[in-house]
């Protein structure tokens, strides 16, 4: 299983950043997913004899060279172009999480949000794999942006979606970082 993640980023990042699992840039989560590596993009399969795929040249958008998510980048384009430039507004603060011991600013209700993610989640759904939260989907979605130390918005706040990006969990195998696959921006959709 592969673990994707799309999110919304408050913050300023690039396509390709890698950042360490637990120095996340400020983001809304919109669904968290776990996918089969093999099956989603036929491509992928190699026949005895043939010759593997290159890697990527240097410079080249991480999605470009990774079918898997390019395949799932394509399928999430256009609910994400259609929710670029929404506005947010930021909520009060609740505990997320064991014992609620996760402090995070909770999003005012936004029906373009729950839009993007009903259109996230059916997409994902229809994938081979599965959602990581589900009862935190659909009508349980309750958005938030976690604090990550002094990074925290207010209550109050407002921000666009003008950041949506797909991201690997554990690329090329490992935990302890976070990769942006693919980044969607306003005016770049």
């Amino acid at each position: 299983m592969r673990n994707l993640i799309a999110v919304a980023f408050v913050e300023p990042v690039a396509e390709g950043l890698e950042f360490p699992r637990d120095d996340w840039p400020l983001h809304l989560t919109l669904v968290k997913f776990d996918v089969v590596k093999a099956g989603v993009v036929q491509s992928d399969v190699v026949e005895p004899g043939q010759e593997t795929r290159a890697e990527p040249a240097p410079g080249t958008p991480p999605a470009a060279g990774d079918p898997l998510a390019g395949h799932i980048a394509a399928l999430m384009a256009d609910p994400v172009a259609a929710a670029l430039g929404c506005r947010i507004s930021v909520g009060g603060e609740a505990g997320f999480g064991r014992a609620g011991s996760i402090p995070v600013n909770l999003i005012e209700p936004n029906d373009e949000l729950q839009v993007l993610h009903n259109e996230l989640v059916r997409i994902v759904d229809q994938l081979p794999g599965r959602i990581s939260t589900p009862a935190f989907t659909l009508e349980g979605y309750r958005p938030h942006v976690s604090h990550h130390g002094d990074k925290r918005l207010r209550q109050g706040d407002t921000f666009a979606l003008d950041r949506i990006a797909l991201v690997d969990m554990a690329p090329d195998g490992g935990h302890a970082t976070r990769r942006i696959l693919k980044l969607w921006t306003v005016g770049q959709a």
